[in-house]
């Protein structure tokens, strides 16, 4: 029997207004809340991810482990030169390695690698 419900994603960032605007834009979703913690979720509110202001935020490097990612997230699209497009033009940067055919590594605006996958 499971004891918790409805996994929420928390990502650290320096302005969390900043990656709420982006993600909720890259998804469709809405966002809500202010100041240190926002959130956006689907209409259907079936999801979440969570965005939490973090003082001193430093960015993860992308491939390097000097400062790892510690977690990313994966994103499927349709029409991966499409879904680049439409990152690239949200913010996001295509990050330089790139190490699969399938996939793409971006960086969103705070610095947090994501991928948008071949679905």
């Amino acid at each position: 029997m499971a004891i918790a419900r409805f996994p929420n994603v928390v990502l650290d960032c320096p302005e969390p207004s900043q990656l709420a605007t982006f993600y909720g834009a890259l998804l469709g979703w809405e966002t809500s809340g202010e100041g240190d913690w926002l959130m956006i979720k689907p209409a259907d509110g079936s999801n979440c991810i969570s965005f939490q202001r973090a003082s001193g935020y430093q960015p993860p490097e992308w491939p390097g482990q000097d400062k790892p990612q510690q977690l990313h997230l994966d994103f499927d699209v349709d029409d991966l030169d499409a879904g680049e497009a439409e990152a690239l033009s949200l913010g996001a940067t295509k990050a330089e390695f790139q190490p699969g055919t399938t996939f793409r590594v971006f960086l969103d605006p705070a610095g947090h690698p994501f991928c948008l996958c071949s679905s």
